[in-house]
This record gives C-alpha cells, sequence and structure tokens, in this order.
C-alpha cells in the first residue's frame, strides 16, 4: 500500500518486545479475548466459494461486498457502548505513476473499498490502520492471497468492537477491492478518503509481506495485540518520532520481535565495533615478539579468504550455467535439498581445498595454533568491516552483523586461555562450538527466511533469468558467510582430505543425478504444491494504418512461460506446443505486438503461438480519437476514449521525430517501460463511464507513417466472454502439475 505517512509504532523511551506469536504482548494491554479461528476460517469458506474476485466482475464488487457488509452489520450489533463503528463504501477513480516492473502508469475507475473505523464513542484525532485485500487474481480463490488476512481482519474486528476496555484511538479496517491491480485500492484510499489523514501507523496483511517500513503479521493473536496497543497508547499522538525507519525490530527466530530504537542500536553497534577493533588494533598494531610476522600473514591470508570466496562463487556460477545450458534448471524447485548437495557443497569444497593448498604450500613453517589465531582474526576483521558498512549506510540491519562480531569476540575471549595452553583439544572446541551457536542458529535460521522467499519467485522470474545462476550465487554467498568462524579449523586439524572427499562425492553424485533428469522440477502435491505457472491468452488482434484500413489480423492462443525452462517439460503432454510455433515480435508495434496484462516484457522473451480461431467477445472494446488538435506551443493533443471490459493495457509509442510531452494520467508526466514504449494499466468497477485521456505529442519530424502507435489491448477475466472451447479444451490437456491461468483478450493496433 502507498501511504505517505507509515511509522514503526512502538514507545521509544526502553527495549519493547512485540510478541510474534502466541497470546502476550508485552508492552500494552493484557488480551482478555483471542480471535476466533473458527470464525476466521469460516469467513475464509465463505469468500474463497464466491470464486476468483478479479476487479470489476461481479463476485468481488457484490458478492464479496455484500459478504463483507453483512459480517461487519452484525459485529456492529454485538459491539460494546464503549465503541462506535462507522462504514464506508468507497469507490475511487484515480491515476498515478509507479517504477514497479521497469515503470507505468496506472488508471482506475470506480474500483470499490469497504472501510470500518472503530474509535471510542467521542471520536478519535489518531488511528492505526489495517489492510488487506478480498480481491484476487485471475483463475484463483485467492485463499492465501489474501482473503486469509480479511477473515483475521473480521474476527479482530469482532473482539476489538466487543471489548469492555475502551479504545485511545481509532483503528481503521480497509478491505482493499483493488490490490491485485498493484496499489490501485491502495492509492484511492490513501489519497482521496477523509479518514487518511488521521492514519498514524500502518499494519499490512498481505501473503507475500512487504518491504520498507511496514509491519506485516499473519496470526490473528498478534495483530489484535498490536493493534490493542496502539489504540490504547500514547504511541500514535507522537508517531512524528517514528519516522524514517527510527526502530529497529529484531526478530528473534519468529518467536518474539524486539524493539528498540535506532539510536540505542546505533550505541549497541558502535561499541561491538569499538571492542573489535580494540582487539584486532592491538594484535596488528603492536604484535609480540614472537609473532613478528603476524601482520604479514594476517593479511596475506585475507588474501587467500578472498580468493578462496572467488574461486567458490566461479564454481557454483560454471556448474549453474551447464545445468542451465543441457535443460536441467529448477531442478532443486520441489526438492530443495538438491540446491544445497550441488552447490553448497561445492561451494564449501572449493574453500576448503584453497585453503589446504596454502597451509601445505605457504605457511609451511608456521604453527597450526598460530594460523587457526590468524584466521579467526580475520573472519572477525571481515564481520567488523560489514558491520562497520552498515552502521555507515544507516541500516537498521547492522544488528546481524553485530551479532556476528559480539558472540565470536565473547567466545574468543573465553576460550583463549585453554586454546593457548592446551590447543584445539575437547574442551576448546565444545565452549567454541557453544559460543557461536547462537550467531549461528539466527544466521540459519534468516537464509532459511531468504530461501521461503527465494524459492517461489524463482519459480515465476521469467524465461531471461536463468534460476539456477541466482540461487547458486546466493548459496555460495551463504556458504562464504557460514564458513567464515571455522575456517580455522581447516588449519588446525591434521587433514581436510576427508572431508574434500565427502563434499566432492556428494556434489558429483547430485550433479549426475541432475543432469541425467532425475528430479522433477513441479509437483501437484496439495501439502507443497510447486506449479508450473503458465498463462494461456486466446486472442484475436487486429493492426490498423494511419488511415485506419485492417493491415493485418489474425487470431491464436499465446502462451507465455513464467520460468525459465519454457515449454521443454508441457511439450511431451501438449505436442502441439512446441518450438515450431514460437511468437516473432511485431518490431514496429508496442511491446512486440502482444496484449501483455503487465510490462514483463522484459523477463518473458520466449512465447509461443498457437493459431486458432477469431473472438468475438459479446463486449467488444471500444476506441476512438475523438479530437486532434495543435496547441500554441506547437504540439499535437490528441484526445480518445476507450470503453470495454473491467481490464484493457494500453500501449504507445511515439514515432522516430516525435516524443511524448505530457497527457491527462498520472501526474501528467509520462513514465517509460522498459525498452522505450508507454504502458498504461487500466481497470474499472461496475457502472463505469467511458475512459476519456488525452496525449500530447512534440513533432520534431513527421514520418509519412504518423506521429505515434497506440495499441489497446482487453482483457476479459470474468463473465462467458472470459471462456471459448479451443482455450478450455487446450487447457485440459495440460499436466495437473501446472497452473494455466487462461482468459480471453483483443488487441487493437492504430496509427495517428
Amino acid at each position: 500500500m502507498a501511504s505517505k505517512e507509515l511509522v514503526r509504532p512502538t514507545e521509544p523511551s526502553d527495549l519493547g518486545v512485540l510478541a510474534h506469536s502466541g497470546k502476550q504482548f508485552t508492552q500494552g494491554s493484557v488480551l482478555t479475548e483471542a480471535p476466533n479461528a473458527l470464525s476466521a476460517r469460516d469467513h475464509l469458506e465463505h469468500i474463497t466459494s464466491i470464486g476468483p474476485r478479479t476487479t470489476g466482475s461481479p463476485e468481488n464488487e457484490i458478492l464479496t461486498v455484500h459478504y463483507l457488509l453483512e459480517q461487519i452489520k452484525l459485529i456492529e450489533v454485538q459491539s460494546s457502548s464503549l465503541h462506535k463503528i462507522s462504514v464506508d463504501v468507497q469507490r475511487p477513480t484515480g491515476s498515478f505513476s509507479i517504477d514497479f516492473l521497469g515503470g507505468f502508469t496506472s488508471y482506475y475507475d470506480n474500483i470499490t473499498n469497504v472501510v470500518v473505523k472503530l474509535e471510542p464513542r467521542d471520536g478519535a484525532q489518531h488511528a492505526v490502520l489495517a489492510n488487506c485485500h478480498f480481491d484476487s487474481v485471475a483463475n484463483s480463490p485467492g485463499a492465501s492471497d489474501d482473503a486469509v488476512s480479511c477473515s483475521v481482519m473480521l474476527e479482530v474486528l469482532h473482539v476489538l468492537s466487543s471489548s469492555s476496555e475502551a479504545l485511545h484511538h481509532a483503528v481503521i479496517f480497509l478491505f482493499n477491492g483493488a490490490e491485485e491491480n498493484v496499489l490501485q485500492a491502495s492509492h484511492g484510499f490513501i489519497t482521496q478518503h477523509s479518514w487518511a489523514n488521521s492514519i498514524r501507523a500502518f499494519i499490512n496483511l498481505e501473503a507475500a509481506g512487504v518491504g520498507g517500513k511496514e509491519l506485516v503479521f499473519q496470526t490473528g493473536d498478534n495483530i489484535l495485540a498490536v493493534l490493542k496497543y496502539l489504540a490504547t497508547s500514547d504511541v500514535l499522538v507522537s508517531s512524528s518520532k517514528y519516522r524514517h525507519g527510527n526502530m529497529v525490530f529484531f526478530d528473534v527466530l519468529g518467536l518474539f520481535v524486539i524493539a528498540y530504537p535506532s539510536r540505542v542500536g546505533s550505541i549497541i553497534n558502535c561499541m561491538v565495533v569499538m571492542a573489535a577493533v580494540l582487539y584486532l588494533g592491538k594484535k596488528l598494531l603492536q604484535p609480540k615478539h614472537n609473532t613478528a610476522n603476524y601482520r604479514k600473514d594476517f593479511f596475506c591470508g585475507f588474501g587467500i579468504t578472498l580468493i578462496g570466496w572467488f574461486t567458490s562463487l566461479v564454481t557454483v556460477l560454471i556448474i549453474a550455467v551447464f545445468i542451465s545450458l543441457i535443460g536441467q534448471s529448477l531442478s532443486w524447485y520441489n526438492h530443495f535439498y538438491v540446491s544445497v548437495c550441488l552447490y553448497g557443497t561445492a561451494a564449501a569444497a572449493k574453500i576448503i581445498f584453497i585453503h589446504t593448498l596454502a597451509k601445505r604450500f605457504y605457511y609451511v613453517n608456521a604453527s597450526d595454533q598460530y594460523l587457526g589465531e590468524v584466521f579467526f582474526d580475520i573472519a572477525l576483521f571481515v564481520n567488523c568491516g560489514s558491520l562497520i558498512a552498515l552502521i555507515y549506510g544507516g541500516f537498521c540491519s547492522a544488528f546481524i552483523s553485530a551479532v556476528w562480531v559480539a558472540f565470536p569476540l565473547l567466545t574468543k575471549f573465553c576460550v583463549h586461555k585453554d586454546f593457548k595452553q592446551h590447543g584445539a583439544r575437547g574442551k576448546f572446541i565444545a565452549f567454541y562450538l557453544l559460543g557461536m551457536f547462537i550467531p549461528y542458529l539466527y544466521a540459519l535460521y534468516l537464509i532459511w527466511a531468504v530461501f521461503e522467499m527465494f524459492t517461489p519467485i524463482l519459480g515465476r522470474s521469467g524465461s531471461e533469468i536463468p534460476p539456477d545462476v541466482v540461487l547458486a550465487s546466493i548459496l555460495a554467498g551463504c556458504t562464504m558467510i557460514l564458513s567464515s568462524y571455522f575456517i580455522n579449523f581447516i588449519y588446525l586439524a591434521k587433514s581436510t582430505q576427508k572431508t574434500m572427499l565427502t563434499l566432492a562425492l556428494v556434489c558429483t553424485v547430485t550433479f549426475l543425478l541432475v543432469c541425467s533428469g532425475t528430479f522433477f522440477p513441479y509437483s501437484s502435491n496439495p501439502a507443497s504444491p510447486k506449479p508450473k505457472r503458465v498463462f494461456l491468452q486466446h486472442m484475436t488482434r487486429t493492426f490498423h494504418d494511419l488511415d485506419g484500413k485492417v493491415v493485418k489480423r489474425d487470431s491464436g492462443i499465446w502462451i507465455n512461460g513464467f520460468d525459465y525452462t519454457g515449454m521443454s517439460h508441457i511439450t511431451p503432454h501438449v505436442p502441439e506446443i512446441n518450438d515450431t510455433i514460437r511468437a516473432h515480435c511485431e518490431e514496429k508495434a508496442p511491446l512486440c505486438g502482444f496484449p501483455w496484462y503487465l510490462p514483463v516484457h522484459f523477463l518473458i522473451r520466449k512465447n509461443w503461438y498457437l493459431p486458432a480461431s477469431e473472438v468475438s467477445p459479446r463486449e467488444p472494446v471500444h476506441f476512438r480519437l475523438i479530437s486532434k488538435e495543435q496547441t500554441p506551443w506547437d504540439s499535437v493533443k490528441l484526445t480518445f476514449e476507450a470503453s470495454g471490459p473491467s481490464h484493457m493495457s494500453l500501449y504507445v509509442r511515439p514515432h522516430k521525430g516525435s516524443t511524448l510531452s505530457q497527457w491527462s494520467l498520472g501526474n501528467g508526466t509520462p513514465v517509460t517501460s522498459k525498452g522505450g514504449d508507454y504502458f498504461v494499466f487500466y481497470s474499472h468497477g461496475l457502472q463505469a463511464s467511458a475512459w476519456q485521456f488525452w496525449i500530447e505529442v512534440q513533432v520534431l519530424e513527421e514520418q509519412p507513417e504518423g506521429v505515434i502507435t497506440v495499441a489497446i489491448a482487453a482483457h476479459y477475466f470474468s463473465g462467458e466472454d472470459k471462456q471459448s472451447s479451443q482455450l478450455d479444451a487446450l487447457k485440459e490437456k495440460f499436466p495437473d502439475w501446472t497452473f494455466p491461468s487462461a482468459w480471453v483478450c483483443t488487441y487493437d493496433l492504430y496509427a495517428f
């Protein structure tokens, strides 16, 4: 959601704990009642039973809105006399530009927001906003994204409104009806609704989560706890204290969140840096007599460490590129352990190999104990450098590096005496591992969270980005981090031969199995689905010349696979989809002359076009030039009118010698998409009027083919126009491990 003022709601005066699970919220009031999970599930089942809920469809605009209003009315009847509930159904119209997906402009008309304000009986000046969205993408019931959050929000509203504890501030519940249209309903609320000005904090409930200053929780108990705390405390009154990320949220293994002001974090981080600098400075600047070469060995060791990291990265990238070239990409998508066994072991083996060579051929005369200490110091130096960089950059996440400096340094002080006297024996190893337990456990937790997020994304990252290369790079980086404080054991151990052989064997066996195609990337397992996503668009394209005559017309099913493997796994099941029907780019048309729903053309360059019969929607798109006028500043102003289904895409390309200077969309300044064309995403709710807009073209040199090309695509996501017999027949041929999203569309191109 695009908010003008987003804050981190936590008291600045002390270290607080925000409960991330359970029913306790240590900074606020005690919860007397928790959201009813059964009721929330009942809400979820009712909403999802409606079916796909695209913006503009009756399912979204009528049935879901009616259900929400019905439930809110029941909640209002049961509410306490201490509270007042106000309900508003907002139907905003607006436009904005966004740099998401390379940049595009969005226009929406008469979309729907259901907004509920719960406040004290006498009213409130400040409010906290909770947001969910009830619309879904086409062909999906949208359970996790995001009906479940709206179900939880209904229950939270019920609990808060029936509470016997008075609120100090308002809680605004935004049930958002056009979020899958890339923030349209959010923009409509935050820029046009009168209640938006009172918002001082924002909690977003979204399946994929969000970055930046928003708080994202996924459980009803936590949402209730946070909202109740904010609505009954003085935090919102002084919300300006928390702007621009002035709070640090330290997520402790998903159990709870420690929150403290960034200034406290800066003090802690600087103290950790000072301790590390004092320790390393003493050894580097004032070496003892018997370690006069320490400085030289330290910096040589640092260079060897960098070489080890670099060569490990190169090694895994070579493997990843080879796997991609032979067509076995994404073998780990349904078997994540495969990526660890393939890329993780290769990276670890290479690091160990480089340091084993250094030990054998460079540090010939140095003692193992001395080298172990040197390479521990190098690891501390690297992590301290990372911490300094994060502090300098003002990143609140610097606490992660602080953990990786503070705990190893404390461990070093605790085991130093025993290590000097007895070397790397059992007691030293036990205490060393114990001291490293917390930073390594936390690092593994964060790495797991990263992979939980990136693995699904890499399954729909387009045809141009090799996912194995991305994943291999991430795994190599994780291996570098996790190995940093254990490199010293390479020098303390008598031999690393067995370790390297084991890692090499695991990597080799996994590599051979991957090359043979043993690990199939996709799965239809309901417990852990890993589908291949495919878009099927049955379309008719019509190209007009400058005189309005049709110069080309064709029809077919345009097919896009959303991952790097293209149609290689689909062709055995659907033989007609093969490389002989690869789609060809219409070079003179914007975005290659295809009806892109969103401007992801730069991510998906491989697509297929299966000839099919013409489509004839009952609600065809109507597009016409209303007026053409010369402006006093020597530009041409073209005014257009368009009407059609709830979702349309507009594509604009100025011809050579012409530029698009301004238009009536967004803030008035045209925003190009990647490739130089202009993309406008349009949607409307029910009973929307015809869409009128104008563009202004600065003509420096008029060409015979005109000054500008404009194309419009109509996407039919609901109703009878959505389907065709050929589309349904093709969709039925796809295996159960695919998720083919199919709809009918038209594409019309004009020159002016």
